[in-house]
């Protein structure tokens, strides 16, 4: 009865959503579809998409986690008596034992493989999709995790270039959080798709450091830790390649009842994958600059952070090894479920879109940036306060998804994959910017005074640019996302005829 009333009274573009053996409009074979009684029976299948999401964070989180491990581990790796060797003159010295120039150059290297992949993976990413492209990435993030201790022990040019594969897959990971919220998240869950996909890095921090701490001093040493990452890269990312695709329409685990929530009010170019992207237009936007300047400035501190807590807890606050390890993943613990409820919040009606994004990204970038200078004037004596301090600063950066995300992601529409993709760009630039920060001000690693400079320069930048970002926020789509192939195509025609 069902059937014969949607054969009867739906128009014909909206029954393949609903009635029985529709087709497939790439190939032409008939496709199985879910009748009226499936869609209430199986309620597990209206919801697919947050398998998508979640198996989304975790691949994210792997590949953040792989190249994070040996900021960590830079503190024990030091003291493995297996790496001593005997200099020219006589003396011993440690082989893992890295200066300052070395460890910049360590996490430098995953920079410049990061900004090298970001243009090609993107390409990728439009011309094919993000299914292949993103196992190919987690694969290579996985190897080089597992073949890390080998690098380290034949010697410094071999690590570097374990770092640069690790960065080069790294370049993946910002990408795929646009394809996977331009293709399977629905315009009123915007918010909530951003705040788990981008909950990447704090659940890369507390796992990793809190699980490199007890790997670090267990009987399995420092090299364990990478083991054991890049084992679990493996199976998460064959669990993406045998779930995800990019088109919910074609994916015989989405029902007829959740591919209309996916596609509510989307337009077609929305819905439809096209490899055509009005790069110039998008470039040249105010909003989506004003974007990628608070993204840059947000992530220079984070990576900042993230990068330089466990020498800064170690050296600056004289916390052991184990609690350093335990206290920076307490410190981090926030930032997820602040993400998450603020990406949650962030979609409630009850205040205007533009009044949303500026709350969030406020507390996200301007008061995030005013509590990171208050850190250069705690007393080194009060470690317990910097450390509650980190964690504020940490759960505040944690709201982001709801301002400078959720306004790119709003202002670029289809395109947002490209938007987030520079915003990849930016963290790629600011994976130089932070420790060149640090490379000018510290050159004493226990000095907090030093440290302290970094902290306000950092912190200041970050107020600024939320400044700049009161007048340009928006959450309607700019003028580019209405130049398609189409209408290039009808431009062109046009101008040939005049």
């Amino acid at each position: 009865m069902y059937d014969w009333f949607v054969t009867q009274f739906m128009p014909p573009k909206r029954r393949t959503n609903y009635t029985f053996g529709f087709t497939h409009r790439r190939s032409g074979h008939q496709m199985a579809t879910t009748t009226r009684r499936g869609i209430h029976m199986n309620p597990v299948k209206n919801r697919f998409r947050y398998l998508v999401v979640f198996l989304g964070l975790a691949c994210l989180t792997s590949i953040l986690s792989n190249y994070i491990i040996i900021n960590f581990t830079f503190i024990c790796m030091k003291d493995d008596p297996t790496g001593i060797e005997l200099s020219e003159n006589g003396t011993t010295y440690n082989r893992y034992d890295y200066s300052v120039a070395e460890k910049s150059a360590i996490v430098w290297a995953v920079a410049v493989g990061t900004i090298l992949g970001t243009g090609p993976i993107n390409y990728s990413y439009v011309r094919f999709g993000a299914r292949i492209p993103f196992f190919i990435a987690g694969m290579v993030s996985a190897f080089a995790t597992i073949l890390t201790p080998i690098g380290a022990y034949l010697g410094l040019p071999y690590l570097l270039a374990l770092r640069f594969a690790q960065g080069l897959a790294y370049s993946a990971d910002f990408a795929a959080i646009g394809i996977v919220c331009v293709r399977w998240a629905p315009l009123t869950q915007t918010g909530l798709f951003i705040s788990i996909l981008t909950s990447f890095s704090p659940a890369a921090t507390v796992m990793t450091n809190a699980a490199s701490g007890w790997l670090c001093k267990s009987s399995y040493g420092w090299q364990s830790a990478f083991y054991v990452h890049g084992v679990i890269g493996f199976l998460i990312f064959a669990a993406w390649l045998y779930f995800y695709n990019d088109d919910p329409q074609f994916n015989k685990k989405v029902s007829a009842k959740e591919l209309i929530t996916i596609q509510k009010n989307k337009t077609q170019a929305h819905i439809e994958r096209d490899s055509f992207v009005p790069y110039w237009e998008i470039c040249k936007n105010r909003v989506i600059l004003t974007v990628w300047i608070n993204s840059f400035f947000e992530m220079t501190t984070l990576i900042l952070l993230l990068t330089y807590s466990p020498i800064y807890f170690r050296k600056v606050l004289d916390f052991s090894v184990i609690e350093t390890g335990m206290l920076i993943s307490l410190s981090a613990v926030a930032h997820m479920p602040a993400k998450l409820i603020s990406g949650w919040l962030s979609d409630r009606q009850f205040l205007s879109e533009r009044v949303r994004m500026w709350f969030f990204n406020t507390s996200s970038v301007g008061l995030a940036g005013f509590m990171c200078v208050t850190l250069a004037y705690i007393p080194v004596t009060w470690k317990y306060t910097s450390v509650v301090m980190f964690s504020i600063v940490y759960t505040l950066m944690g709201t982001n998804c709801g301002g400078f995300y959720k306004c790119g992601t709003f202002a670029a529409r289809q395109y947002a994959h490209f938007v987030l993709a520079m915003i990849q760009f930016m963290k790629c630039i600011a994976l130089f910017a932070a420790p060149a920060t640090v490379a000018i001000f510290v050159s004493d690693e226990s000095s907090h005074t030093q440290w302290g400079y970094v902290y306000i320069l950092n912190g200041s930048l970050m107020f600024i640019a939320n400044i700049l970002f009161f007048p340009m926020a928006t959450d309607q789509p700019q003028p580019f996302t209405f130049v398609t192939r189409k209408t290039v195509e009808e431009e062109k025609k046009k101008r040939q005829i005049a």
